[in-house]
């Protein structure tokens, strides 16, 4: 008997989940966690510090070392010093419903407990639509790579 006879065969195609829904789901997701984050260190009074991932060149070597960067809040206050979180898409605000880009909020402290709340609508897919929108217009923005001729 054949050894691939003996193993279970299927057509598959992997997911790639940078380009689908779920990719952009999963960032948002680490984006609110960091935004939560930062506020419960803005309540506690300590510095909030995000890094990243570089490359830096010691002597003759290459090394990934862990480099400070900048975050920004996603919370503002307004001209009547009302407090509000804002989810953004690159530089626009998602609208959490038409015309709403925005929730209040009563005070600092209860700012983590928001953010949880949108983490939570975010994990039960009820921002997939604005996602969705979100996506096709920053596409509409690109222009397609030109083709190569032929040679």
């Amino acid at each position: 008997m054949s050894i691939l006879k003996s193993l279970k065969l299927a057509a598959a195609t992997p997911v790639n989940p940078t380009s689908s829904q779920h990719g952009f789901r999963a960032k948002l997701l680490t984006y609110l966690a960091e935004q939560k984050a930062m506020a419960e260190a803005e309540i506690a009074g300590t510095p909030f510090t995000a890094t990243r991932r570089v490359t830096r060149v010691e002597g003759d070597q290459k090394v990934r070392v862990d480099a400070p960067r900048r975050v920004r809040k996603g919370w503002f206050t307004d001209a009547s010093d009302r407090l509000f979180f804002q989810l953004r898409y690159g530089s626009k605000p998602l609208e959490f419903t038409k015309g709403m880009n925005a929730v209040e909020v009563e005070g600092m402290a209860e700012m983590p407990a928001i953010i949880g709340s949108i983490i939570e609508a975010v994990n039960a897919g009820e921002l997939d639509p604005q996602l969705t929108t979100a996506i096709a217009q920053r596409k509409a923005n690109f222009k397609p790579k030109a083709k190569k001729a032929a040679v």
